[in-house]
Parts: structure tokens; C-alpha cells; sequence
């Protein structure tokens, strides 16, 4: 609380004191510029009628001194004079308060310019994980038109004027939309919704705003309520109930000019750190070459759905898929041609795959598929279907040529009744597909016809030491092992 005058700093931080809120004061602006050295308050309030620093140019010298952007700054004003408020909006500052304070309208008021700034900080602090991960570059500025939509409610018959207005002063597009309309998104979503709210209105605008909140298409959308002078709880109210900002004295074109900037430009900065979120969360789960699920996603998917088939009764498959003779693709034609090859494998699986059907990248060259609701059949024969694709299609490479990659796979079934942890699952088609490659290469082999690694090394005779013959002792070219066949000990011979 920056104020020059005692008695005001103290009546506010009682104010403040008992809605919980701490509150250091300074009485002056270097003063409290001074304090910024040590101290990180989540706010400033501050009159701008401060005998050393206009309240201006106080806004942007506290931002820097804090260094933080977006620290709220709200400006408190002996005088309701509009011309000083638009002043200190087009300054930078948050909101403006008049003298004497109505503190149900200042603690809302507080509430919602906190809770923006936290969600704020939120997004970027996401934002900023992501790109020292290295998953994305910093985002551009926010520049397309956007769309602001007026809601008039009760008698408003200022409402055409004031869309006339700010067509004149703005670039975006201004549309004007009833109320029993405002829900309705039938192109593109507004990025700013205004309630104007009418001299006669009781609360029409004010029913409207958990509803725009609530609403799939529309709930990113700022929200700034516009009320009465006479609607001082309605005002608060609004801000509570997540209106964005809000305009006390009714719609003033010059003040809603400044504050749909800044909600604009809010929305669009907001907008890009949610996005940037959603794509550094896909690029944490997804492979970058093949674009398929990778190995962090896969598991705890594989979880869900072993859970998922216990409660459903339905049998499930999972197939490990690796592709032959894959090291040698990279020898010989190079490693643009292996990425060539992984990517149009994972191309042909998620073509003939469904969509329920998760496919995954689980390492190098092999794949996961999870298939939902099959039986053994089933598997097996989409598991076969999958190696004749590959065997029969031939697949081009970036220099022109074509190669026939095959491909193996190994497939174990997830029993409903038996609640199988996935994780032996993956075991179990792991050592089919061990099996596969020792067959041959090309084929399918189901993990219920392989013995387990760990029972067949259990029940493996340990094997005796060869015994010489007597008459090949001096000779160890005729050596002879038991059990070799008569060809190989030809061939031995």
C-alpha cells in the first residue's frame, strides 16, 4: 500500500487486514520502489497522487523495480475524474479506484485481479518447463483481429451506438448478439464477451456469466461485465462469479475501449502458453519421428486398459512388433533410409489398425500395439494380416529405391479374469517375439505356445562334458560331441 497521507494507509489495511490480507505500506513512491529490492508483494495499490512520482509513471518504475511484467497495480483516485482514469488505464494500470472506497466492490475487485495473475503465472510457468526441455520456441505476439461480442440486456437502447463507437476506435470485429443468444458459437468463438447490463435490468446479464463460464466453446473467452451505477452488488457479484474485468458507471466507450485491449491482449497471450502446454504435453508422449504414442505413454495406458477389461469381462491383446533385419536397412542405404522405413511402418499399422487400438513406439525398431475387446483369434489373425502388408508392399525410399522390409511379431493375451499385470503381459510378447525371430523372421507367434524363458532355463538339463573317442584323441579334427548328426560329423570330418 503506497499512499503519502497516514490516516489513508491505515484505513485501508484495516480493510485489507480483515479480509486476510497482508499489507506493508510505503510513503512514497521511492519508498516503495525501495521496498521492491527485498520484497515480492503479489499487488500494489497506490495513490496517484503521490507528492514524488506521478501515479503513471509509477506503474511501469514498479513493474521494473519488481521485475514482473505483470504484477497488478491498481491506482487509487481522490476524484472520480474520467479523464485521469482513462489516464492511468492507458498508463498500464490494472484497475482505478475512487475515494471513498466501496470495499465490496474493491475486495472483488482484488479477488479477480489475483486470481488472473496466478493462472497467468501458472501457464507460464509451464510454458517456460517447456521450452527448457527443449520442446518449443518462444510464441509471437498475439496480432489477429479478434472478435468482441455484445450482450445488451433489459432496456439498453445505447447498445447499436456503443458498437458503432468501438468500430470506429478498434480493428476487430464487433458484433452485437441478444442475450437468450449469447451461448450460441456458430463460427468463430468470441474472444471477448461484453454484458451490457440495462437502467431496468434485474440481473439478466449477471445469470448469464457461471453460464458463458460453464460453456465448452466459450469458457476461455474474457468476460467483462458492464454495470450501473445503482448495481454496486451486482458489480461485485459479477467479478466473483468470473467476469474478467468490469465497468462500474456504465458503458463508457473511451474506458471499454482500453480495458477490451488489455483483455484481448491477455485472452491472446493466455491462449498461446495453452497451447504451447498442449503440445509440449503431446511431444512429451509421442515419438517425433513416427508421431505414435512412445514408451512413457504406452505403459500407464496399458494399465488402464488391463483395469478396463477386469471390469468389462473382455479379453484384450498386445502385440510387440519388430522389423527385420532392420540394422542392416541402415548399413546399407543409410540412416535417412531407416527413418524412412520407421515411418512408413507406423503409417501402414495405424492405416489397418482401429482407432481404438493404441500403436507406440516402444524402442528402435520395435512397436507396441494394444488391441481392446479381442480374443486369441483375433489377434493372431490381425497380427498375421500385418506381416503380409509389410512382406507384400515394398517401401520407397528417399533416394528413388525400394526395399521389402518383414516384419515379427509376438502376441500375448490379456485374460479378463486373470488381472495379469500388463507389465508380464509385455514379458510374454516379448519372449514370442523371440521365438519369432528364432523361426525364421516373418511370422507370428502367439506367447501361450512358448515355453517361458524362466521355466525352460529351469528345466534345462545342465549338459555334460563331451567325451573324446578313444581313437580320435590325438586327433581333434575328429572330434565328435553328442548328439551330432551324421552330417555334421561328416563335416566335422
Amino acid at each position: 500500500m503506497v499512499d503519502a497521507v497516514p490516516t489513508n494507509r491505515i484505513i485501508l489495511r484495516v480493510k485489507l487486514a480483515a479480509a486476510f490480507y497482508e499489507v506493508d505500506q510505503a510513503g512514497s513512491g521511492h519508498a516503495a520502489l525501495k521496498m521492491l529490492r527485498t520484497q515480492r508483494p503479489d499487488m500494489v495499490i497506490a495513490a496517484a497522487d503521490l507528492p514524488d512520482i506521478s501515479g503513471c509513471d509509477l506503474v511501469q518504475r514498479l513493474r521494473e523495480a519488481a521485475g514482473d511484467p505483470r504484477l497488478p497495480v491498481v491506482l487509487l483516485h481522490s476524484d472520480d475524474d474520467p479523464a485521469e482514469r482513462l489516464s492511468s488505464l492507458a498508463a498500464g494500470a490494472d484497475d482505478v479506484l475512487t475515494r471513498p472506497l466501496d470495499e465490496l466492490v474493491m475486495l472483488a475487485r482484488l479477488r479477480s485481479l489475483l486470481r488472473a495473475r496466478d493462472a497467468e503465472a501458472e501457464l507460464q510457468l509451464r510454458d517456460d518447463t517447456r521450452r527448457a526441455l527443449g520442446l518449443g520456441e518462444m510464441g509471437q505476439d498475439f496480432e489477429t483481429p479478434a472478435l468482441v461480442r455484445l450482450v445488451p440486456t433489459g432496456r439498453m437502447p445505447l447498445a447499436r451506438q456503443v458498437r458503432s463507437e468501438l468500430a470506429q476506435r478498434m480493428n476487430d470485429r464487433i458484433e452485437l448478439v441478444a442475450a437468450d443468444a449469447a451461448l450460441r458459437v456458430d463460427g468463430q468463438v468470441p474472444d471477448v464477451v461484453v454484458i451490457l447490463e440495462g437502467a431496468d435490468s434485474h440481473g439478466e446479464g449477471l445469470a448469464l456469466l457461471p453460464q458463458l463460464r460453464s460453456n465448452k466453446a466459450l469458457r476461455h473467452s474474457s468476460l467483462i461485465y458492464v454495470a450501473q451505477p445503482h448495481q454496486r452488488r451486482e458489480a461485485a457479484s459479477a467479478l466473483d462469479m468470473g467476469a474478467n474485468d468490469l465497468l462500474g458507471s456504465g458503458p463508457d466507450t473511451e474506458e471499454l475501449v482500453l480495458r477490451l485491449r488489455k483483455q484481448i491482449a491477455r485472452k491472446g497471450i493466455s491462449d498461446r502458453l495453452r497451447a504451447n502446454m498442449r503440445d509440449g504435453l503431446r511431444a512429451a508422449v509421442s515419438d517425433p519421428l513416427t508421431g505414435l504414442y512412445n514408451r512413457r505413454y504406452a505403459l500407464p495406458h496399458l494399465g488402464r486398459l488391463a483395469e478396463r477389461a477386469g471390469k468389462n469381462g473382455r479379453d484384450y491383446a498386445l502385440l510387440l512388433a519388430d522389423l527385420d533385419h532392420f540394422k542392416s536397412v541402415n548399413d546399407t542405404y543409410g540412416h535417412a533410409a531407416g527413418d524412412a522405413v520407421l515411418q512408413a511402418f507406423a503409417r501402414r499399422l495405424t492405416d489397418n489398425l482401429r482407432a481404438a487400438d493404441l500403436v507406440a513406439r516402444f524402442g528402435g525398431e520395435e512397436f507396441l500395439i494394444a488391441i481392446p475387446d479381442t480374443t486369441r483369434a483375433q489377434a493372431k489373425a490381425t497380427a498375421e494380416r500385418l506381416t503380409q502388408i509389410m512382406a507384400q508392399q515394398p517401401i520407397a525410399l528417399p533416394d528413388g529405391r525400394h526395399i521389402t522390409v518383414t516384419l515379427s511379431i509376438g502376441v500375448a493375451i490379456g485374460r479378463a479374469e486373470e488381472g495379469e499385470d500388463p507389465r508380464m503381459l509385455i514379458e510374454r510378447a516379448d519372449q514370442a517375439l523371440y521365438a519369432a525371430k528364432d523361426r525364421g523372421r516373418d511370422t507370428v507367434v502367439m506367447a501361450d505356445t512358448v515355453l517361458s524363458l524362466t521355466r525352460r532355463a529351469a528345466r534345462k538339463p545342465r549338459p555334460a562334458a563331451p567325451k573324446l573317442r578313444r581313437d580320435a584323441a590325438r586327433d581333434p579334427a575328429q572330434l565328435s560331441l553328442p548328439g551330432m548328426t551324421r552330417e555334421a560329423k561328416a563335416r566335422r570330418g
